[in-house]
């Protein structure tokens, strides 16, 4: 039986080949223009575009919009990889196609779903009127559709290690009488720090660059509920180029750190971190 180190050189080499030319048309290309078109007309525009107080209203509620959710899915993602990998329940498999749900249902389909909920003329809505509650087009419902998008992220890089690592440490643990928590923290925790803040960097990075779910519930207020990647998309429909670019930009530059980040995790552990099935 032939094994994949039997291929013939010219295969290897033509694979490597198609491998390098795809990351350059698909990944590199694309991210080259951004910075490309940002910097066309120089360094002072662009950067006139970044401190323009709509640019700046906009950085400030992306960041604030992931230093909410991204805790959240922290925790959520923390509490539930551990029930799933460590227990069992009734209802563990359902669990895990909830928090599976983010990743097949449209981004602009979730964000519907809060404005049916939460809206002027949702189900919710007029108790929210009567007592001066606005959670559509406003913060609230950016953090909720942001965490509903994100939630997946931490959850689904510690649930494989997790099952992997079984379960026997934590039941020494609890043999020799350490709690629940303190199982967890002196235990578990350790054993995944490093996928724990692989998976957060994943779901900080899709946070602050999330569209289709934050664009339906913000109304797109400038200066008020538009984040980055919204403020991009108006600054370009007014053809406003450079500005748009400039914008684009940076989130690509916080996408880069992000990776580079990633990376040094995985040559720190040897290990691969992402998000797996």
């Amino acid at each position: 039986m032939s094994v994949a180190t039997d291929d013939a050189p010219w295969l290897r080499r033509l694979l490597v080949m198609l491998a390098l030319v795809f990351a350059v048309l698909i990944f590199l290309a694309p991210l080259a223009a951004v910075f490309t078109e940002a910097l066309r007309r120089g360094i002072a525009p662009a950067l006139e575009a970044i401190v323009e107080p709509d640019a700046l209203s906009a950085m400030r509620l992306t960041l604030l919009v992931a230093a909410v959710a991204v805790p959240v899915n922290t925790l959520g993602g923390v509490a539930a990889s551990w029930a799933i990998a460590k227990f069992d329940f009734p209802g563990k498999r359902l669990l895990v196609t909830l928090i599976e749900l983010p990743f097949s249902v449209s981004p602009v389909i979730s964000g519907l779903v809060y404005v049916l909920i939460f809206g002027a003329q949702g189900w919710f809505g007029p108790w929210l009127r009567e007592h001066d509650v606005q959670i559509i087009f406003a913060l609230p419902g950016l953090v909720l559709a942001t965490t509903f998008v994100t939630f997946p992220f931490v959850a689904r890089t510690l649930l494989p290690l997790m099952q992997e690592q079984g379960r026997e440490e934590e039941e020494a643990a609890a043999t020799l009488g350490a709690g629940g928590l303190q199982t967890f923290f002196r235990v578990t925790l350790p054993n995944v720090k490093w996928a724990l803040l692989g998976g957060v960097l994943l779901c900080n990075a899709r946070a602050m660059g999330e569209f289709g779910a934050v664009a339906v519930v913000s109304g797109h207020i400038r200066g008020a509920t538009n984040t980055m990647p919204l403020h991009v998309e108006i600054l370009y429909n007014e053809y406003m180029f450079v500005g748009a670019f400039a914008v684009a930009s940076l989130l690509a530059l916080l996408g880069l750190v992000t990776l580079a980040a990633k990376a040094l995790l995985e040559y720190w552990t040897a290990r691969p971190i992402g998000i797996e099935a």
